[in-house]
């Protein structure tokens, strides 16, 4: 069977590899580079794209509703989504009935779209263009709390024997990289889509981090 994307698109000089046309998964959520996201999949356009990136060794790219809803339902609004979103590579698959797969990926590089369709069962591919990872930014002296607040946040989950393989974050830590940092924190504040979809797209690592830190003295947290 042909593929429904090739290796022919976007590649930015400056940034990751991403096929292109891309596949689309829209979610209610924005997905930050380094992060890990599970899935429930049953919806008959998500399990194809999911066994075909399994059979291909592909991402698909997960971009957040700004319309309508994650499944789709006769007489909902029409899906319309936010044009920069981040690459979900598969971890695991498991099949547990016919007609459900559960997935956990992981999330890497982000894109920015340049043109979009559906396709007839109801799937979103997408031309998109690559955005260069963050720069590799240490953590300043005046930001270090932040690093510590989730340290001590993570140790609070080990006290209450809470298995790794539950938590919302997984290693590798990279305590003092303001970018690995700042996204870690933005999934784990309970913050407006909209607010996190405008963090996820800074191009600056540290400034994303000193907002963080803002929000998190706001709470008491650092």
């Amino acid at each position: 069977m042909k593929s429904a994307w090739d290796d022919s698109g976007c590649n930015n000089p400056a940034g990751p590899l991403i096929p292109s046309p891309l596949p689309l998964f829209p979610l209610s959520t924005v997905l930050f580079p380094g992060g890990v996201l599970p899935l429930r999949i049953f919806e008959v356009r998500y399990l194809d794209l999911i066994g075909q990136c399994q059979r291909e060794g592909k991402p698909f790219g997960v971009v957040a509703l700004h319309q309508g809803t994650e499944v789709r339902r006769a007489g909902a609004p029409a899906e319309e989504f936010l044009q920069v979103g981040t690459l979900a590579h598969l971890r695991d698959v498991e099949r547990p009935q016919p007609g459900l797969i559960n997935i956990v990926c992981d999330a890497g590089a982000r894109f920015r779209i340049e043109g979009a369709r559906q396709l007839p069962h109801g799937l979103w591919m997408a031309d998109v263009q690559a955005i260069p990872d963050d720069a590799a930014v240490p953590v300043p002296d005046d930001l270090s709390e932040v690093a510590t607040a989730l340290e001590q946040l993570l140790d609070s989950w080990r006290a209450r024997a809470i298995p790794e393989d539950q938590w919302p974050l997984r290693a590798p830590w990279r305590w003092d990289d303001c970018g690995w940092l700042a996204n870690r924190w933005c999934e784990l504040l309970p913050l407006p889509l909209a607010v996190k979809q405008q963090l996820m797209e800074l191009d600056n690592p540290l400034v994303r981090l000193e907002l963080v830190g803002d929000l998190l003295a706001r709470h008491g947290q650092a």
